[in-house]
């Protein structure tokens, strides 16, 4: 454990070498080049050799999948519809390795619970399966460099300083700490750090956007969001930062920050928190106890004992989610825990020495942690009862103290490219152009800092979960740089997207999705001896569909709920397009509705909350006119709507606990207009009780 990671991956380096044909000259030049040894480089590999390409994965990494053979067992899947290609190929290798009897060494298929994340971890229907141990994985990549003889040079680091040399605003070669040099045509950055795309000059965002810089609501400072699952408003009382309880003179716990926090929606330096994904063991015969790491020091931890304190207690097993063999995925829950909070900002940028002691530190951290559960005697005797029942595994990491080599790096450079991913795109607010893959998870980040409120107790800030209700696209621009910059290089990991979307974006499956669709881009770009910019989307279209992979979601809107304006008769404005001055909270709870969801006032603010849909009617005639909204007991039942016309305003009383008379629409009048003449209907909360909801307004043409 002592083992720097440097260290061991040059240990590792002789005894991996036989995988893969890293004889080859690497003066030779390859059609393309990959930097990288993350899950997106093996799988960008393998389409490059079956296009016909010369292709050599230069990688930092000895062992090959980043976090998916490092720990991160229990895929973030979302809808798994839209994982398509190599990306479902990787998970239907990984259900053919689970199907032979002597993978299953500590436990029977049959005493498996077989549960995932939001699909059952072994699908026999589609032959996949999305949960896994990290040696399992590793073993699938591996099997892919033999299968495919792809050329591997592990353990080697790219130059940031002088190793990427330019001509004509294309990169012509990158060379190694070693000295090796590696010449291409077409280039891929598929690090977690964005390295090469940095040392290349390219453009890139570390940190978080303002709201207002790409009129986005979910980016920026989070201050006064507190309703995700990880922050101190979870326990039964709030909890003092201080030594001494209530005394700010007696100085601050451990792992609290001292800056402010910032204001709602502005930009700063942070990134979300980074933490091992960490693979524990409950089986006795493969069980390593844990024991007491360098550098060890209970006073770390004292927030963690306030917390029990404070009510928690056996939710510290709430994210131990089970993989095959009496094993975990073991991930950060709750206000204390796993993500090492605020001691990340300087991994982004900093050189490989400081990256290893950030990476060192939160070894540290999560070891001392473990522990600390384990052994410190403040710690709820049925809290450290169950965790002595945990430990590391015997037959996972075993070159490296059965600790996993990869850090989850959840967030670091993002490319600023030819076409940036926002919120927007992610929740359909704004049409993707030219889709090369699908996401479909939540809007997730962890938080980023752990700050001091004003009235001196302790909070997370940063945590967020927002739908994206339902599958969305990701643009080929969003893989390329601009085209002043360079113009033979892809970032299928640090896609150019802001910080929110990337909190969607940063799953493994997409990963290798883009991987696959930065490649077969490159070796077209190849073939037609064309720019990245330049490759025909079209043509790419369609040879990535021959591939299998998924680049539009026909499927059901909201799990059926919804109804696409596009679907529907007249003219609709739907609450994304409405002038709204509150009604910030969102849901997809009831039914039916248009589009993905709508919104409401929560119940409070009245008087505060207006939103307003205008239209111009081209056609003059009678129009009906009708409002839109889920009905429920708890909703207001005299809602103020006003509809203005040429000749005035009307008001009008809508009660949303009854049953609308055209679901998903009530019918609140009929109304005449002349050609081209502006209609808008407002809503607000004035006066009412209940939840008011906003959804859409219809103008529906008489005959």
């Amino acid at each position: 454990m002592e083992k720097s990671l440097l260290t061991l991956s040059l240990l590792l380096s002789a005894s991996l070498a036989f995988l893969s044909p890293a004889s080859a000259d690497e003066n030779v030049e390859h059609d393309v080049v990959i930097y990288g040894g993350t899950c997106a480089a093996v799988i960008a590999g393998v389409q490059a050799k079956k296009m016909g390409k010369s292709v050599v994965i230069v990688s930092p990494d000895t062992i090959l999948g980043g976090l998916s053979s490092g720990g991160l067992g229990w895929t973030d899947t979302g809808n798994k519809a839209v994982i398509g290609g190599l990306s479902r190929d990787f998970y239907h290798r990984v259900w053919k390795e689970y199907q032979k009897p002597e993978t299953w060494k500590w436990e029977k298929p049959e005493d498996y619970g077989n549960t995932g994340q939001g699909t059952p971890a072994m699908d026999g229907k589609n032959r996949t399966m999305w949960v896994f141990e990290p040696s399992v994985a590793r073993k699938v990549f591996e099997d892919y460099v033999a299968e495919f003889g792809l050329t591997v040079h592990r353990d080697e680091w790219l130059d940031r300083e002088n190793g990427v040399e330019m001509k004509d605003g294309r990169i012509v070669s990158i060379t190694t700490l070693s000295g090796k040099k590696f010449s291409g045509k077409m280039f891929l950055d598929t690090t977690y750090e964005g390295d090469l795309i940095a040392a290349s000059g390219v453009d890139y965002h570390v940190g978080r956007e303002a709201n207002a810089d790409y009129n986005e609501n979910w980016n920026g400072v989070q201050t006064e969001v507190d309703h995700h699952k990880h922050h101190f408003q979870l326990l039964d009382r709030p909890v003092s930062a201080y030594l001494v309880p209530g005394d700010p003179s007696s100085g601050v716990l451990a792992r609290i920050s001292t800056d402010p926090p910032g204001e709602r929606g502005e930009g700063d330096h942070r990134v979300q928190a980074y933490c091992f994904r960490m693979c524990l063991t409950n089986h006795p015969e493969n069980r390593i106890p844990f024991t007491k790491p360098n550098g060890y020091d209970p006073n770390q931890y004292e927030l963690l004992v306030r917390c029990f304190e404070a009510g928690w207690g056996m939710e510290v097993f709430n994210k131990f989610d089970v993989v095959p063999n009496h094993k975990t995925d073991t991930n950060n829950h709750g206000p204390f825990s796993f993500d090492n909070i605020g001691y990340n900002y300087g991994y982004p940028e900093g050189s490989y020495e400081e990256r290893r002691e950030i990476i060192a530190e939160h070894e540290t951290y999560q070891l001392g942690l473990l522990y600390f559960i384990a052994n410190d005697p403040r710690v709820p005797k049925e809290v450290q009862d169950e965790m002595n029942n945990w430990g590391l595994p015997k037959d996972e990491f075993q070159e490296n103290g059965n600790w996993s080599h990869q850090l989850y790096i959840r967030e670091a450079r993002r490319m600023i490219g030819d076409f940036v991913m926002t919120e927007n795109e992610l929740r359909k607010v704004n049409p993707t152009p030219d889709s090369v893959g699908m996401g479909s998870y939540a809007i997730d980040s962890h938080n980023t800092q752990r700050h001091i409120d004003d009235n001196g107790y302790v909070q997370n800030e940063g945590d967020i979960g927002v739908s994206t209700r339902g599958p969305y696209e990701i643009a080929y621009g969003s893989l390329v740089p601009k085209r002043d910059q360079c113009t033979n290089l892809f970032a299928p990991v640090c896609v150019s997207s802001t910080h929110i979307a990337f909190g969607s974006i940063r799953m493994e499956p997409v990963f290798m999705i883009l991987g696959q669709s930065a490649a077969t881009a490159a070796a077209m770009a190849i073939d037609g001896g064309l720019d990245v910019q330049d490759v025909p989307y079209e043509e790419l279209k369609a040879r990535l569909l021959e591939e299998g992979q998924v680049l539009h979601y026909d499927g059901p809107v909201s799990g059926g709920k919804g109804t696409a304006v596009t679907d529907l008769d007249g003219i609709v404005v739907d609450d994304e397009k409405a002038t709204l001055t509150g009604f910030s909270k969102t849901s997809s709870s009831n039914g039916p509705f248009v589009g993905f969801g709508y919104r409401h006032d929560d119940n409070q603010q009245k008087g505060e909350a207006t939103a307003a849909f205008t239209t111009v009617l081209e056609e003059a005639g009678e129009y009906a006119v009708r409002v839109a909204y889920p009905p429920n007991h708890n909703r207001a039942s005299a809602v103020p709507v006003a509809v203005e016309t040429a000749e005035g305003t009307t008001a009008l009383m809508l009660s949303q606990k009854e049953k609308p008379s055209h679901p998903p629409f009530h019918e609140i009048g009929t109304f005449t207009y002349s050609a081209g003449e502006t209609s808008t209907v407002t809503i607000s909360n004035e006066g009412t009780e209940g939840h008011v909801i906003i959804d859409a307004v219809q103008w529906l043409k008489l005959d």
